[in-house]
């Protein structure tokens, strides 16, 4: 393990240093946990990973999920899941079933796991335990469709009150290509392909490579890391939905600067956000986009985060 470096600006953040991040290094296959002042790092996991990169809590059950990309050219990508101090690991999603799963999200009732398949381009849900597996959305068919990244599904978000889902679709590596999506979770004409959807919103288009997304929905605020070219990549960004349609819309960045930012955990009560990069620092950034600050350096090779 790289020596993780703990930053230490001196504010008066006590009551943020009592969360306690889950992180994964994508570079060491490793899961890991601190406190969110950069203190108490432990190792969760080290075994049965294969390129870790989005993870998500179950605090009711006492259980971490996260995805493994696998190989992407093997379609080998699965889903692992294990108790909060590392203990039961247990395969949820086998080899196979899923091509290169990317950030996941468990619905607030509990009972299904969502997640972007990459290479997959599509979006796709389960119960916890792994049934019922299905596809909500699909981007495209056959190597053709995936050699374009515009094809490929990477954050996930869900509103289900409204019963809504967002996605992005990154593009192509700086290529200005990204977007941001949305539909409804089920298909408004039943019985429709995932495939066929003409129910699908773009929210966004021409950003330069949106990654994972988070939703505030008390405040119907989106908010997504960016790991595209400056001035708009490698950036924290945010966006205030309107329920009177999309044509208002308009984003703003709230802190950039990072370095191939992916993963993303906003805490609205606590008005902050955490945000860990491939370079591998994890950054605290209040949702007004003051006060950035760099808990954790060194920690390895950083995708998905999720605080409790």
């Amino acid at each position: 393990m790289n020596p993780a470096y703990q930053e230490n600006h001196g504010e008066p953040v006590s009551a943020l240093d009592n969360v306690r991040l889950y992180f994964l290094d994508h570079g060491g296959n490793r899961v890991l946990s601190a406190m969110s002042d950069g203190s108490n790092i432990k190792v969760v996991v080290e075994e049965c990973c294969s390129g870790p990169d989005g993870i998500a809590i179950d605090s009711d059950r006492g259980h971490l999920y996260w995805t493994n990309m696998g190989e992407p050219s093997r379609n080998d990508g699965f889903i692992m899941r294990c108790d909060l101090d590392g203990g039961n690991v247990t395969t949820i999603v086998p080899p196979g079933k899923t091509h290169t799963p990317k950030q996941l999200v468990i619905e607030p009732s509990g009972s299904h796991l969502y997640w972007c398949d990459r290479e997959g381009m599509r979006v796709m849900r389960c119960r916890l335990d792994g049934s019922s597996l299905e596809t909500l959305v699909q981007a495209g068919y056959g190597a053709h469709d995936q050699a374009d990244a515009r094809n490929w599904c990477v954050g996930i978000a869900l509103d289900l009150e409204r019963q809504h889902l967002y996605w992005t679709q990154k593009g192509a590596a700086k290529s200005n290509t990204g977007r941001i999506l949305r539909a409804p979770l089920n298909p408004i004409h039943k019985g429709v392909l995932s495939a066929s959807r003409d129910d699908i919103e773009t929210l966004f288009n021409g950003l330069p490579e949106p990654v994972d997304l988070e939703l505030d929905m008390t405040t119907m605020t989106l908010y997504w890391t960016d790991r595209g070219a400056l001035p708009f990549g490698n950036t924290l960004n945010r966006s205030r939905l309107q329920e009177c349609g999309v044509t208002k819309l308009h984003s703003e960045v709230l802190a950039a600067g990072f370095n191939e930012a992916i993963g993303l955990s906003v805490h609205a009560a606590q008005n902050v956000a955490y945000v860990s990069d491939l370079g591998g620092a994890i950054h605290r950034v209040a949702l007004d986009g003051s006060r950035p600050s760099v808990i954790l350096r060194n920690a390895g090779k950083l995708t998905g985060i999720a605080a409790m």
